[in-house]
């Protein structure tokens, strides 16, 4: 019988190009988990954050970073959220699971979306096209993430920094996500 081994690969094979002084990066280095509060134990799990990562639970539509600044939890809705943090592997579930003392539901969604960074002049300009969000500073500063949708395709945005958004997309339409920030990034050059 043969041996069959599987590797796994980007959803945007590792994608970089620049536009003018704008890059548009695939994020390949995190792992994205889902981390839900069990019913009647927000208190056992702020206190398990607070104990591991030295932050709270985030509120909807903002992010928490991690004391050391390794982490990032991206509240998507109540008593839900995404950690994104650097992971090399298939077990991403357990280094939360485990840190936070099994005080919640985990699963790995890692490789369920396509991740791409926009940094640069042209990133707020190119995204006002496609998001029906306004993502002005006053009104989405950093630290802000959302979900939306972009050219009809469902997509959470965070902004890190000025000028500076990760954007997630499900896997499953990546290239259709790809093109339509290639193509908005085109159109504002």
């Amino acid at each position: 019988m043969p041996e069959i081994s599987l590797k796994a690969r980007p959803a945007l094979d590792r994608y970089r190009r620049q536009f003018s002084e704008t890059e548009l990066v695939e994020v390949t280095d995190k792992a994205l988990v889902s981390i839900a509060i069990p019913q009647g134990d927000a208190d056992k799990l702020q206190k398990a954050m607070a104990a591991a990562y030295g932050t709270t639970f985030p509120v909807p539509g903002s992010s928490t970073l991690s004391a050391d600044g390794a982490a990032r939890f991206l509240g998507l809705q109540p008593d839900q959220c995404f950690a994104m943090f650097e992971f090399e592997g298939n077990k991403a579930i357990r280094a939360v699971a485990g840190a936070l003392d099994d005080k919640c539901y985990c699963t790995d969604q890692s490789d369920s979306w396509a991740i791409l960074r926009l940094s640069g002049t042209l990133a707020l300009t190119a995204l006002e096209r496609i998001c029906p969000l306004d993502l002005t500073p006053t009104e989405f500063p950093p630290g802000n993430v959302a979900r939306t949708v972009m050219e009809h395709l469902g997509v959470i945005i965070l902004c890190e920094d000025k000028n500076r958004y990760v954007l997630m997309s499900p896997r499953s339409s990546a290239l259709s996500f790809l093109h339509a920030i290639e193509t908005s990034l085109e159109n504002v050059l």
